[in-house]
């Protein structure tokens, strides 16, 4: 590994830990980010399962490894997988995978949230780790333990610029480190602003909400949204819906 990505995965490593979230730059070139949406768009049509429209237009899907296979290896692009597995361990593994769109003129938005559900194979086993069982596009879901999600990182790829213009999520810094309490300080939000093909590397207790698109804003907002955990295991018999084991990358050009 070179110096230059020793010196990003140290710097992705710092700002995860403190304030729960790093942006890492240019992981897919342009060419690479067209592709990715050329195939997305094939395999996520309306009224497929999972597929979530509006109006005709898609706005979200779930269960992306069934619709679009590739997604369980998009990810294996340097440094990536070593960042993943120096903030999660070796034995971590992709979870889950959404992709979320904010279509020109068919644009959402979501209040101050964080993430505390992660899908399962069967939700209705007794646990006092697992509560708030529900099913979401036919994948049984559950609430999980702060420890649990403690150990979980999403990595959110880039498919479009995003600017203030087309409804950027906004982070409470730090907010991962009072665990599940949704007390939220808006007086530090920040918006997150990316260039297509950028990562971000966001702990799921970071407060985080989403703006609807400015008026007149012509331009997608589209996420691949991937979720990692630190071991294919769960407590009290419980399974992942899915777990793709992590492994490293080749650098690119090798």
């Amino acid at each position: 590994m070179t110096l230059a990505f020793q010196e990003l995965n140290l710097r992705a490593l710092r700002e995860v830990r403190e304030s729960g979230y790093s942006l890492i730059p240019g992981i897919f070139d342009p060419a690479e980010v067209d592709a990715v949406i050329g195939e997305l768009t094939q395999a996520l049509a309306i009224g497929r399962p999972g597929v979530l429209d509006q109006y005709g237009k898609i706005y979200a899907a779930r269960n992306v490894l069934q619709l679009w296979p590739k997604v369980g290896d998009i990810w294996r692009r340097c440094p990536l997988p070593e960042i993943l597995g120096a903030v999660l361990g070796p034995n971590f593994g992709m979870v889950r995978e959404l992709f979320f769109d904010k279509p020109p003129e068919q644009s959402w938005s979501l209040p101050w949230h964080k993430d505390m559900t992660i899908a399962v194979r069967n939700n209705r086993l007794p646990s006092r780790q697992f509560e708030h069982p529900t099913t979401k596009s036919g994948v049984p879901h559950v609430e999980a333990s702060q420890t649990l999600l403690d150990q979980i990182l999403f990595a959110r790829i880039h498919l479009d610029d995003v600017t203030e213009e087309n409804g950027p999520m906004r982070v409470i810094p730090g907010s991962h480190l009072a665990g599940k309490d949704r007390n939220i300080d808006e007086s530090i939000r920040q918006s997150i602003l990316a260039t297509r093909g950028d990562v971000l590397l966001i702990r799921p207790l970071v407060a985080h909400n989403s703006r609807v698109s400015r008026a007149g804003a012509m331009h997608h907002r589209r996420i691949l949204h991937l979720e990692f955990a630190n071991s294919p295991d769960l407590p009290d018999g419980y399974e992942w819906h899915d777990f793709v084991p992590g492994c490293a990358a080749p650098e690119r050009g090798a």
